[in-house]
């Protein structure tokens, strides 16, 4: 039997580019320590029951990492030679199923596929030896999964206690058109100012992801809750009563929020009936105030609150001059109607931006996908304000 599961090691949570601040308040406030935050992710030390908490838990992470083995690597033949020794047989059974994912930098290896390869047959070789089976294998993450960090002469085996990314939240059946990746999303409402109490106002709304995750953050529903299977589920050893404790401890720690706002729209009817299905499956539609509108048209509750835009910038959506007349009326809208609220708006194009004809009090760094975003904060007063010289 695997004693992973009580036994402490490097843990490493992963994330996107830019989300590594807000993942690691994520850990924090979940009772961890982190040694070290890095640009795509957090260290800290535990075991894999604890990572059990830690994937259940986590809004902004794409994979939770356990490390099994730290080693020098000069080569494929080094990769082989030092894997085939390590004891697959406590974590694996014969008849189950398992797949390698790599990141590998060496002068050996131009092709990740043959690094998986590698690392595929050092496990199935020794579990064959060991218990005369070996585990099935192939690349759907549905099973064990193992991950391989190589760089230089330095190479660290893992097991990936999530298996499919976390990033995704799992309500999200509909994605609607270029959609917000859930764990960005997330991201991006921690680093506002609401407080998960006054109103938020989504214009725009898509397929409701930013407003389906603010509804979460407010009654603290976490992503574990719409997921069922993960990496560490089909490694030996695994306690199935600690995951379902852990599952009841989410469902005990929603609260409800009397009296929250959560407005969202948009002008395609496609759209709202898209962000309802997604809401009802996260459990919140109850919660949000969908309608059908051109974004000058959205409700907006009494100040104080949030009023958050992701609209098209450009890059995949929409046309850029059609788009600029759009985003002058974003910034007449922000103007005229949410005084006293604080306005973000999230945007791939700066240039766009500028359109907006607001003074930005913040301009936060995030990536989505390989575009370098940023989310602009306006602090919307209410009435003239003379800025002392």
């Amino acid at each position: 039997m695997s004693v992973i599961f009580t036994t402490p090691s490097r843990i490493i949570i992963t994330c996107s580019k830019r989300l590594a601040p807000y993942l690691e308040q994520e850990v924090r406030e979940l009772g961890f320590e982190p040694t070290r935050t890095f640009i795509t992710g957090v260290e800290l030390t535990g075991t894999v029951n604890d990572c059990i908490k830690l994937n259940l838990n986590l809004r902004c992470a794409s994979q939770v990492l356990y490390s099994l083995k730290q080693f020098r690597c000069n080569g494929p033949d080094d990769l082989y030679e030092t894997l085939i020794r390590y004891p697959w047989e406590t974590l694996l059974t014969s008849d189950g199923y398992f797949s390698v994912t790599s990141n590998a930098t060496h002068f050996t290896v131009n092709n990740d596929m043959f690094v998986n390869v590698k690392v595929k047959d050092a496990i199935a070789d020794r579990m064959r030896r060991e218990t005369m089976r070996r585990p099935n294998s192939g690349s759907e993450l549905s099973g064990a999964v193992f991950h391989l960090y190589w760089k230089d002469e330095q190479a660290e085996i893992f097991l990936d206690t999530s298996g499919e990314t976390l990033a995704k939240h799992g309500y999200r059946k509909i994605p609607g058109k270029a959609p917000m990746l859930e764990a960005l999303a997330a991201a991006t409402i921690m680093a506002t100012r609401w407080d998960r109490q006054s109103a938020f106002v989504n214009p725009m709304c898509g397929s409701g992801t930013v407003a389906i995750e603010a509804a979460m953050m407010a009654t603290n529903r976490r992503p574990g809750l719409y997921r069922n299977n993960y990496s560490f589920m089909h490694v030996t050893g695994y306690d199935a009563a600690l995951y379902k404790n852990e599952w009841k401890n989410l469902q005990q720690q929603i609260t409800a929020v009397p009296g929250l706002r959560i407005v969202a729209t948009d002008i395609s009817e496609d759209a709202i009936k898209i962000s309802k299905v997604n809401a009802g499956i996260a459990g919140v539609e109850s919660m949000i105030e969908f309608k059908r509108c051109d974004f000058e048209e959205t409700p907006v509750p009494d100040a104080p609150g949030v009023v958050y835009f992701n609209p098209e910038y450009g890059e995949r959506l929409g046309d850029v001059s059609a788009l600029e007349e759009t985003y002058a009326r974003m910034g007449d809208f922000l103007k005229k109607k949410c005084q006293g609220y604080h306005g973000y708006i999230f945007t791939g194009n700066l240039d766009l931006a500028k359109k907006i004809g607001l003074k930005a009090s913040k301009r936060i760094e995030f990536y989505t996908s390989k575009i370098d975003c940023r989310l602009l904060e306006y602090e919307l007063y209410g009435g003239s304000r003379r800025i002392p010289k």
